[in-house]
């Protein structure tokens, strides 16, 4: 197709900023979205290329998933560029467009490395896939006691000087970190994170309802995954699961798989935090999109059986989880709208990343980040910047 053309997805319901137009077209050009309208609003260009589809077909923004391992037998912690090129490629099949490039505790060494590659590789991307749009370090900067399925030989105290070194061989691209503020200088790293622009997330930590309060005084704004890898609720002690209920201060991570969290306990955290500060993420292993067997996990073996991705022991080991299943299953567990998810999985992250004036929302002069769903909520199309993604086959 001619580079100069423009793309028009025309007789879509197309859920942009500020409104749902139910007989409404959407034109890309040059990876912006330049045009919103009703059907009857458009006027052919000589070089626009028309996708004519129906009212049942939603366009919504692209997912960024702030919280993502791996998926298609590559992993952040891989520390290669064909690892998170084959991560860009294949997310675009599931509605997503946008990642941060999550690692985990490892030795510093390993940890560096993936660093130093996903800097180098968001420095050198191209538009026509999924955008690492930054990095998560998840860990080691957490709690022994909830290390979930982080290598607790690896967990260490927060550590301000040893971030700072971590920041500089990422290039600056580390955007979120998940530590447990309670642990020694669990403070003083959430502070500097704020003063730096970085996010400051509550996660795989034993904090009380009272150190949560004390972290967000210093700075902290996120919860890492709700209800796992945390102190839970409990009458007299709320823990870090009653501060993510009850500090309007707080974005909400939440794995929507039926699994990590029972379909009640997402529908009682939906009801309680709302689409105003709940975020979808998948946290997904390099097992998703392959098939059953067993797999790696920061050097652990990972078994993986239709739905469920367990260590030796049995302790859940991230997901396998597709963003468009999380979207379905939302929807399913909550009543939620297709509005909401619009909110959960674009608007809110993009929000909390300091991204929302050129994405997150369809809004003229954005980037053209747009996912085509069909009736059923499958992704039918995926445009990355303006460039067709993925498609489904028929």
């Amino acid at each position: 197709m001619d580079t100069h053309s423009s793309i028009i997805i025309y007789n879509v319901t197309v859920y942009s900023e500020n409104q749902t137009l139910k007989n409404g077209y959407i034109k890309l050009t040059n990876k912006k979205i330049t045009e919103i309208g009703e059907t009857h609003q458009y006027v052919r260009q000589p070089k626009d290329h028309v996708i004519e589809l129906s009212p049942s077909y939603k366009v919504i923004p692209g997912a960024i998933d702030v919280h993502i391992h791996g998926v298609n037998n590559a992993d952040a912690m891989d520390g290669t560029a064909e690892a998170l090129k084959t991560m860009a490629r294949t997310l675009p099949k599931e509605g997503t467009t946008s990642f941060l490039a999550t690692t985990m505790t490892q030795s510093n060494e390993a940890v560096e490395k993936a660093l130093r590659n996903a800097g180098t590789y968001i420095e050198q991307q191209t538009d026509a896939d999924a955008e690492v749009v930054g990095i998560h370090l998840e860990g080691p900067f957490i709690s022994p006691k909830r290390a979930g399925a982080q290598p607790p030989t690896h967990i260490q105290d927060p550590n301000v000087a040893l971030f700072q070194e971590w920041q500089k061989a990422a290039g600056g691209h580390i955007k979120l970190v998940t530590l447990a503020p309670e642990q020694p200088n669990g403070l003083a790293l959430t502070s500097y994170l704020k003063e730096t622009n970085v996010v400051a997330s509550i996660g795989h930590s034993d904090s009380t309802y009272d150190q949560v309060g004390e972290a967000i005084e210093a700075g902290a704004s996120h919860i890492t995954h709700l209800y796992n890898g945390m102190r839970g609720l409990h009458h007299r002690e709320p823990g870090v699961l009653g501060a993510a209920y009850l500090r309007d201060e707080l974005f909400v991570e939440l794995i929507t798989d039926g699994i990590h969290c029972r379909p009640e306990m997402v529908k009682l955290a939906y009801d309680q935090i709302s689409s105003e500060r709940m975020i979808l993420i998948t946290d997904s292993l390099r097992a998703k999109w392959l098939k059953n067997g067993t797999y790696d996990l920061g050097g652990q073996p990972v078994h993986v059986n239709d739905t469920t991705a367990t260590l030796a022991d049995g302790t859940l080991a991230g997901s396998i989880l597709k963003m468009n299943d999380a979207i379905k299953n939302t929807m399913n567990f909550t009543n939620c709208s297709l509005e909401d998810i619009v909110k959960m999985t674009a608007e809110n992250p993009a929000k909390q990343l300091n991204l929302f004036d050129t994405k997150g929302s369809i809004k003229i002069g954005k980037d053209a980040d747009i996912v085509v769903l069909n009736e059923n909520l499958d992704v039918e199309m995926t445009f990355c910047r303006g460039t067709l993604s993925f498609k489904k086959e028929d």
